[in-house]
């Protein structure tokens, strides 16, 4: 693996662990009523797409090794240029139950 491709995986492990402090003891309903933390989780599920968008440039093999990568791609596209449709359901759904699978997989290809 190069260090840009490792550079990519590490900035997703941290965009992760930040959503994951930003919604820590929130349920959904606390997740709707803050509009900071929607926008922050949003920014970095906008940086964990772009990061998988660039492994597809800088090692497409290794890419396929993460479950779902054209979803959360596609995700990022999105909330970049879909912010006005943004549905806060779907982001909710995809912290808590895509997040915790996408960490597992990046750890297992950095520990590799």
């Amino acid at each position: 693996m190069n260090d840009e491709t490792r550079k990519s995986l590490i900035d997703i492990l941290q965009a992760v662990e930040e959503i994951q402090n930003f919604v820590y003891g929130m349920d959904f309903k606390a997740y709707q009523n803050n509009t900071v933390t929607q926008r922050a989780v949003e920014r970095d599920f906008e940086i964990i797409g772009e990061a998988l968008n660039r492994i597809k440039y800088t090692d497409n093999e290794l890419l396929e090794k993460i479950s779902e990568h054209h979803r959360i791609i596609g995700f990022r596209n999105i909330l970049i240029h879909g912010y006005d449709i943004v549905d806060e359901a779907i982001v909710w759904k995809a912290v808590t139950n895509h997040l915790p699978i996408l960490i597992r997989e990046i750890k297992e290809i950095l520990n590799a």
